[in-house]
């Protein structure tokens, strides 16, 4: 099948084509870590083959014909994979620190919108093996399609024989059929499992403007609309300003998921909630540790909520809408916290804000770019950060032959927010990332700490839970 030399911009891609501000750009920032070099040269081979099959990631983004017009994808007449992946090496001594830095630069270094909106850095020399890192633009797709796509190009054993027959003339119909891993079904299962939401989104997919009338036909969606628009702003924080083009990023030592089940089933809280709360109480000791009042303070986070069906991606673009969680970062008591955290993601389960935001989304897809800008600014002034949850493989698997260590990735803050955080799961163990403005918070690293403080009280508690209940049982049985 020849590859089409246009293709039509959805109103939701041209939201997050308008988002982008040299003070927060929208890309998608991914960094993959080995205890091995990396074969270079397989790399390219891997990509052509299960990434180049996608035509998207050979076009570039050509212009509306007037200023309010809807953009196209176009194939770049002048598209050279080498120019898409660069080698590089990290100063001495090579290690996380140096990594963190490499990523920040490159977060806050914008894609050349002249080329296909994506780029790899290949690092030849961290901790003695290698680093992958991966820029793609939110345009391309939403988050949960484009980690999808980048883990298509991995595999569950070391040796796998090259693909065959796939040439640019003869592209599959349905390239995620052929090579896509199905290993991340959704961005926060605690968010998209309810089935009466997604189904009610994925009709909306078909025609946005229907979120207006759905709106309209139930008290529900009415109050979830209105929430949405009569919401108050953010507290100032210090994690609220305004922003520069410095980024800075920051990502935890791997965390045994097996632990953070124990303290869910403990206090019957989803994975999620045990996260989340973490990072509250990171948070919270942050700002405490700057001389910041934090009683009785809440914090607005955007949450990601898939609206795709179940199932391998089949198409890309940008099909997920968001919902607000106000985090109780006023809460010191971590129990206490924990169970006011969730029972706020409970309340969100029913509600039909998804379906809302993600008409409002189109909508600024669709509106003229000054209005849009205003009401991207308003969306964005509701709100501290964007925090995101995706699951990744249960297994180790490998890229071009070589086992992957460790995965990361940040999506960006959209609606000018100073403050990302990003969740990912891989092999047993889970990492937190941050993602910051540099001029608002300089030491992303000291959050990663009080992330990992807060979660080792979160496991004492449950063990002091565990161990009395074991007494009292002890205790019972003896008399």
């Amino acid at each position: 099948m020849a590859a089409r030399r246009t293709e039509a911009f959805s109103s939701a891609d041209t939201a997050w084509l308008r988002m982008e501000d040299p003070t927060n750009l929208m890309m998608i920032t991914g960094v993959l870590m080995f205890d091995e070099p990396l074969d270079v040269a397989r790399l390219h081979r891997v990509i052509e083959e299960r990434l180049l099959v996608f035509d998207r990631f050979r076009m570039r983004v050509k212009p509306g014909r007037s200023p309010n017009a809807l953009p196209e994808w176009e194939i770049d007449p002048y598209f050279n994979l080498h120019a898409h992946i660069h080698r590089i090496a990290l100063p001495a001594p090579g290690g996380k620190r140096e990594l963190q830095a490499l990523v920040s630069d490159l977060m806050s270094t914008p894609l050349d919108f002249s080329k296909p909106l994506w780029h790899f850095h290949i690092v030849e020399n961290y901790n003695g093996g290698s680093a992958a890192l991966c820029r793609l633009h939110h345009a391309i797709a939403d988050g949960i399609a484009l980690v999808q796509v980048l883990l298509s190009l991995t595999d569950e054993q070391r040796d796998v024989p090259p693909a065959v027959g796939i040439g640019h003339g003869e592209r599959n119909n349905n390239p995620v059929e052929a090579f896509l891993l199905p290993v991340v079904r959704s961005l926060s299962n605690a968010l998209t499992s309810v089935g009466a939401l997604v189904n009610e989104s994925r009709e909306l997919l078909e025609d946005p403007t229907r979120v207006i009338d759905a709106a309209r036909t139930g008290v529900s969606g009415v109050q979830a609309l209105n929430k949405l628009l009569f919401m108050p702003a953010d507290p100032p924080t210090l994690f609220k300003g305004t922003l520069g083009v410095q980024k800075r990023a920051a990502w935890s030592d791997p965390i045994p998921l097996d632990e953070v089940r124990r303290v869910g089933s403990m206090f019957r809280c989803t994975i999620n909630d045990v996260l989340l709360n973490a990072v509250a109480g990171a948070l919270r000791r942050y700002l405490v540790s700057r001389g910041a009042i934090v009683d009785g303070l809440n914090i607005r986070a955007v949450v990601p909520v898939n609206l795709r069906p179940p199932g391998p991606i089949t198409r890309l673009g940008n099909h997920f809408s968001l919902v607000f969680l106000d985090l109780p970062v006023g809460i010191e008591d971590p129990f206490d916290r924990l169970l006011e955290l969730k029972r706020r993601m409970e309340s969100i389960k029913g509600s039909p804000e998804a379906a809302i935001a993600f008409g409002i989304l189109n909508t600024i897809g669709v509106m003229p770019q000054q209005m849009a800008e205003l009401v991207v600014d308003i969306f964005g002034s509701k709100a501290t950060a964007v925090m995101t949850n995706v699951p990744g493989p249960r297994q180790r698997i490998y890229l071009a032959g070589s086992p992957i260590r460790q995965i990361m990735f940040w999506v960006p803050q959209a609606g000018r927010l100073g403050l990302g955080v990003s969740i990912f799961s891989y092999a047993g163990d889970v990492l937190i990332g941050i993602a910051v403005d540099a001029g608002l918070v300089p030491d992303p690293d000291t959050i990663v700490e009080a992330f990992h403080t807060e979660f080792r009280d979160l496991l004492r508690l449950a063990r002091i839970v565990t161990g009395g209940a074991a007494l009292e049982y002890a205790r019972a049985a003896g008399e």
